[in-house]
């Protein structure tokens, strides 16, 4: 690349950071008034589904619906979206929004021994010192004075975990198995109609659906924002990855965490103590230590489902 190139893709990288970090915040803003997850999950599936709709309608591209088209789109909405995302919003409940954009740092380091476990890696002691430096990182979370006013609770930092685990598994799925003859669009499209259709009723059955009927409060805002958010930036990278190369890319993961620390603070007015800015230190030496070399896979830190978390 010259060096106009780097300067753009680097400015570019930049923006998608920012946008995947303000996310996070629209994440707690939208379980402050009491909407629980698989009604906050659906309507993401519905949003996320019209917009990719709209894109393939442009790009002209048909949504194959046959047998193992389905199989597919079902796998990635579970792992990619419908579990995440709902531990997510949970743990938005108790936890504070910049812990949240921490833990999601995570994804490139528990990729590492799934990728193992399904031989798409060899070992690596660099890289398992910085599978070691996330956990120490997480531990440093639920010691004494590692947020605002208490200890942040680890059944809720383990949940927070979740989403983080899930886009990891994911991930390793889509570099063993590939994603048939779809393009990454497609698969989001398919992912998210398929979500929508799996969540409605378990929204409707626990009481959960939120009634879409104006006017819309806080919450609801911060939930379409967010949704529409999460699809242009991930339509971004996919983009910047076909142009730029994954290692590049996944350089995202730093600017996540570090602009949804910031909107946090800006947004949230949420303010931390010493601990969590250790473990912050840590968990970025432990992401440094974990990155692909520029042969490995896109999928191994790329996430269909990323969420807004």
């Amino acid at each position: 690349m010259t060096r106009a190139q780097v300067a753009f893709f680097t400015a570019f990288l930049a923006v998608l950071g920012a946008g995947w970090g303000f996310t996070q915040p629209m994440t707690k803003i939208s379980v402050s008034t009491g909407y629980q997850h698989f009604g906050l999950v659906f309507w993401q599936m519905v949003i996320g589904a019209v917009f990719m709709t709209l894109i393939s309608t442009l790009r002209r591209q048909r949504l194959p619906l046959g047998p193992c088209y389905l199989r597919l789109y079902l796998i990635l909405a579970v792992i990619g979206t419908v579990l995440p995302n709902s531990a997510s919003y949970q743990a938005a409940v108790w936890l504070p929004s910049g812990v949240l954009s921490l833990l999601l740092s995570l994804v490139p380091i528990f990729a590492f021994p799934i990728a193992l476990a399904m031989g798409l890696d060899h070992f690596s002691y660099r890289r398992l010192a910085g599978l070691a430096c996330g956990l120490v990182g997480v531990l440093l979370l639920v010691l004494p004075g590692a947020d605002v006013s208490m200890n942040l609770p680890a059944f809720w930092i383990a949940i927070g975990l979740i989403a983080g685990l899930c886009y990891a598994i994911e991930g390793n799925i889509i570099a063993k198995w590939g994603t048939l003859d779809l393009g990454a669009f497609q698969v989001l499209q398919g992912a998210s109609i398929v979500g929508a259709v799996l969540t409605l009723p378990v929204a409707l059955m626990t009481g959960q659906f939120i009634d879409p009927t104006p006017p819309w409060d806080i919450a609801q805002w911060a939930l379409v924002v967010s949704s529409l958010v999460h699809m242009a930036v991930y339509a971004g990278y996919v983009w910047l990855v076909a142009r730029a190369g994954p290692v590049f890319a996944v350089q995202v993961s730093y600017l996540v965490t570090g602009f949804g620390l910031l909107w946090a603070k800006l947004i949230l007015s949420e303010t931390y103590a010493p601990t969590l800015w250790i473990a912050l230190g840590i968990m970025f030496a432990g992401l440094y230590l974990v990155q692909p070399r520029p042969k490995a896979a896109l999928a191994q830190t790329a996430a269909i489902g990323e969420t807004d978390g």
